[in-house]
């Protein structure tokens, strides 16, 4: 019963965990942020690998996931880090994005209340520039606590995971090393064990 309910539990917060990451993937697109699209990436197959070894009983695979959760905490350590401007870290760089573009979180052009103040255009002066505009104005709430408060759940549902992981890994080891113990794979049946001493017995003479 442990074990199923271990099981259940961790199966219900891979599949949290794959919806969260799928949310985070279309924003992160949206913004155009490279580094967290990729880690978003390797984090969704990881999470399906882990989904597939619990229900399928493969202890190889959930460790590969403990593994991960682990890695995926730091990861978001260091996001959270990022956007507070912590340790050195900036941002307004251009980091998340291989400094190949200048685009930032979405959230920050579209928050919640965000307006953004268009530039107005000269007479006769024609520009395809999409960030054009003067600056953000009416956000409910600065772009980088948002991200902030994303990392944040990321952080807590992975420890959750890690945690349950740790114990199926442990209740499955468990069961089917006491499947062993009692001859589950023993190609020898404890019955034939008395097969021999049975023909010694009809081997043996009869002294009248």
């Amino acid at each position: 019963m442990g074990c199923c309910s271990g099981r259940c539990t961790l199966i219900f917060i891979c599949t949290l965990q794959l919806v969260l990451a799928l949310e985070r993937q279309v924003f992160d697109f949206l913004g155009y942020q490279w580094a967290p699209i990729l880690a978003n990436f390797f984090h969704i197959i990881i999470v399906i690998l882990g989904l597939f070894g619990t229900i399928q009983y493969r202890p190889r695979y959930i460790v590969v996931y403990t593994v991960w959760a682990a890695l995926w905490v730091a990861w978001n350590v260091f996001i959270i880090c990022f956007y507070l401007d912590v340790g050195g870290l900036s941002k307004d760089s251009d980091l998340l994005t291989f400094n190949i573009s200048a685009h930032h979180s979405w959230w920050s052009e579209h928050g919640p209340g965000c307006v953004r103040r268009e530039m107005p255009q000269a007479p006769g002066v024609r520009t395809t520039d999409s960030h054009s505009y003067i600056t953000v104005m009416g956000c409910l709430v600065d772009y980088q606590y948002i991200e902030v408060v994303h990392s944040g759940t990321q952080i807590l549902v992975a420890l959750l995971g890690f945690v349950y992981a740790c114990y199926v890994v442990s209740a499955i080891t468990e069961e089917e090393d006491s499947f062993d113990f009692i001859g589950g794979f023993d190609p020898f049946p404890l019955y034939h064990v008395n097969e021999k001493p049975q023909s010694h017995l009809l081997l043996k003479p009869m002294y009248l």
